[in-house]
């Protein structure tokens, strides 16, 4: 299991020295968030800072809600900050959250769930072939791109990862995610549950015979852990990461 950090709030002279830290402490990834309104900073030149800052630790934000993000733009986004960190972008994506209220205060956003889905799918497909290089033409329900190339190639290949939220068990959520690199589950009836083991083991089975390589990806658990604490992570972390969690991120948003 590999573990990271979430860094919601600070300066933005806080959060780079946090990046740091949490690198020189030994965490495997450091995150930031994509938020609208409030104290948030734009993740992609969080994560571009960051990305020269630190030489190790994997780089995403928890998560970006593609569907307001024009595909076109983090095409080059995404692009920039891999070759920043020679490497090291993960994408976790998802519908995002409307509870918060921020997607109802601007316009025009879209809020229906539905349409949601349909641009996150869009905006991964036009991601996936415009990181080939070869020029993309395509012509969805929500974009359109005619011939139009994307350089430079990113540094990881086939492909940037993705790691997508997806609830457990929804046939359509479940199906996006095993189509990408990594799930981040939630509970269908009940999103702000922690999982069980016995879930994750389900989760880690189901993804293994849907995927297109017959692996379960990375399967992405957030959460608060109580500090220096074995016997919370014998009791708590060992058995989730023995089911099949592949990462732990620390999600302290307070």
């Amino acid at each position: 299991m590999k573990f990271g950090f979430i860094v919601p709030t600070g300066t933005t002279d806080q959060i780079l020295d946090l990046a740091q830290e949490i690198e020189a402490a030994g965490w495997d990834g450091f995150f930031y968030w994509d938020g609208i309104g409030g104290q948030a900073w734009d993740p992609w030149a969080m994560l571009a800072a960051a990305a020269v800052k630190t030489e190790h630790v994997t780089l995403g934000a928890m998560i970006f809600p593609l569907s307001r993000r024009r595909p076109w733009k983090v095409v080059h986004e995404a692009l920039t900050v891999d070759h920043l960190s020679r490497g090291r972008l993960v994408l976790p994506v998802g519908l995002g959250a409307l509870d918060n209220g921020a997607f109802s205060r601007v316009r025009p956003e879209a809020t229906d769930r539905k349409e949601r889905a349909e641009r996150l799918d869009e905006t991964l497909e036009i991601l996936e072939r415009a990181w080939t290089g070869e020029p993309v033409t395509f012509n969805g329900k929500h974009y359109g791109i005619d011939a139009m190339a994307f350089e430079p190639r990113p540094i990881q290949q086939p492909r940037i990862p993705v790691w997508v939220v997806a609830a457990w068990p929804r046939p359509k959520s479940m199906a996006r995610a095993a189509r990408w690199d990594g799930i981040i589950p939630t509970i269908s009836a009940d999103p702000f549950r922690a999982l069980t083991p016995e879930e994750i083991q389900e989760i880690r089975d189901w993804m293994a015979t849907h995927r297109h390589d017959g692996t379960p990806g990375e399967i992405v658990l957030e959460g608060v852990s109580p500090a220096e604490d074995p016997a919370w992570v014998e009791s708590t972390l060992q058995p989730l990461a023995e089911a099949g969690a592949t990462w732990w991120i620390e999600s302290r948003w307070e």
